[in-house]
């Protein structure tokens, strides 16, 4: 998705400036002229990825800002902007906590790279928060991704079930993301920080399954060389979560139902039971109902593992959701690769939103894996993803001597520009060379053109030059004017 700068500056003509120069780099923008209106902005819930913060303003200042939205709770990476890049003013600013500091005037590069470091760190922070969770067990339910109406209901559903011990089967095709959806009862409950247990049942050999999860003595059979705890005892106060329980054995089921009932296991080989204390979560692909019919699940296991059920929906279910998963993979498969890739193209949105996806979200973040990998481009393309947009990448170029760059033909040359340039206009744009003039000197004699027009009355001069009457005087210092203007006036 497009990531959107919110520009905080009193100075409109600077706001145009540096919107023109990120929206040609593909950025969203948004524009507050003070910091009480930045703040204002993002409290009532305005976007804002990263935050371009000027440090002189009329109010509040820009230091100020910057203290407010961090004591706010406002995380987005801020780069500030000053005209005087003294170091105690850069100080200053990081130790409020600002990602990045440039000087007026800022070069297009630098404003780009800037925006793109600071952006690629707070992708590392997400990602580091979200791996943090993950192993330490805090997984909630505000880490999952969508806010279509099924994800909303499946959430609401999951939070009431984590306050209490209630047993959950959680079902739905595979590749949902049953798991996480586990995870984040396990993480909004009491139990949160305590072990999570996730065991595959259907990846387990039928011989194995009850060494497996209720452990085994030593010697108790041919190979057991060692004691074996096994998963139940292994998610002791925490979460035990049993993936595709469906494919159980029936003697393991049986086992499994006095697990349940009694909340103590007996081990292979053990002559004494032991208490457990472990909440069960199961998941399955399977209509456990139809299993039961057919004589391969137990009744009364199934009525005791679906007290609760939650369904998983399919992703062509929760369409709206997928421009959000995209975005999450791409921030994370940058991290993983060590790739710079901004977003996915609006087409290419378009055709991963209106695919089927028959594997889900597993099948959507492989894909995007993929393209991650060969992708070349700052944004993913159609042909990024061949495989679902039948669209192939461009042949690779001949091989052979490179060609010598040529600047394509969207731009007049200077030549052109200097010979159609009047030559009376009063601000020239170019100089003798027919190369642009410094922002800073054009700026300066605009002013001054302003001044002599305006007979030195600075508001009119302020209000014709589209800023403030407090940046119109320090721009006026800066370009050491004063004595212009009292000729003038």
């Amino acid at each position: 998705m497009t990531k959107t700068v919110l520009v905080v500056d009193d100075d409109p003509t600077q706001r145009r400036l540096i919107q023109a120069v990120l929206e040609r780099d593909g950025f969203a923008v948004a524009q507050a002229e003070s910091g009480d209106a930045a703040i204002q902005r993002l409290t009532t819930g305005g976007a804002a990825d990263v935050i371009l913060l000027d440090l002189q303003m009329p109010g509040l200042s820009g230091q100020d800002t910057l203290k407010e939205l961090r004591s706010r709770g406002f995380a987005q990476p801020v780069i500030v902007l000053t005209a005087s890049g003294g170091v105690d003013t850069v100080v200053k600013a990081m130790q409020a906590g600002a990602q990045d500091f440039m000087v007026k005037p800022a070069s297009p590069e630098r404003i780009t790279v800037s925006l793109r470091n600071a952006l690629s760190m707070g992708d590392m922070r997400t990602e580091v928060d979200r791996l943090k969770k993950h192993a330490g067990g805090r997984t909630t339910f505000e880490d999952l991704i969508g806010n279509s109406p099924v994800m909303t209901m499946v959430k609401r559903m999951g939070e009431r079930a984590a306050r209490s011990s209630i047993p959950i089967l959680i079902t739905g095709e595979s590749g949902v993301g049953k798991e996480v959806i586990a995870r984040a009862v396990h993480g909004s409950s009491e139990r949160a920080g305590k072990p999570f247990v996730a065991v595959n049942c259907g990846a387990i050999p039928a011989n194995l399954v009850e060494s497996i999860l209720f452990g085994h003595e030593k010697g108790s059979f041919t190979g057991a060389s060692d004691k074996h705890l096994g998963k139940f005892q292994e998610a002791n106060g925490g979460t035990l979560f049993l993936d595709e329980v469906g494919e159980l054995p029936l003697d393991v089921q049986v086992k499994l139902l006095r697990a349940l009932q009694e909340s103590e296991i007996d081990p292979v080989g053990s002559k004494r039971s032991v208490k457990v204390d472990v909440r069960i979560v199961s998941a399955t692909n399977r209509d456990l109902s139809v299993a039961v019919k057919e004589g391969v699940f137990r009744e009364d296991l199934f009525y005791r593992l679906n007290v609760f059920p939650i369904e998983a929906p399919a992703l062509r279910e929760r369409r709206e959701d997928i421009p959000l998963l995209v975005e999450a993979f791409v921030r994370r498969f940058n991290i993983e690769e060590g790739k710079r890739v901004a977003g996915a193209a609006p087409e290419t949105l378009a055709f991963l939103t209106a695919f089927d996806w028959p594997g889900n979200v597993r099948q959507l973040e492989n894909a995007v894996y993929r393209a991650i990998v060969l992708a070349d481009a700052p944004y993913l393309q159609p042909h990024d993803f061949p495989a679902i947009s039948g669209v192939m990448a461009p042949p690779p170029e001949a091989v052979g001597a490179p060609e010598p760059f040529k600047m394509p033909p969207l731009l007049p040359s200077a030549e052109q520009l200097i010979a159609e340039m009047p030559k009376d206009a009063p601000v020239q744009i170019l100089d003798a060379r027919g190369h642009l003039r410094k922002l800073e000197d054009i700026e300066r004699d605009l002013i001054q053109l302003a001044i002599e027009i305006y007979a030195g009355h600075m508001s009119e001069v302020a209000r014709r030059l589209g800023i403030g009457r407090s940046t119109l005087y320090r721009k006026v210092r800066e370009s050491g004017l004063e004595e212009f203007v009292k000729e003038a006036g």
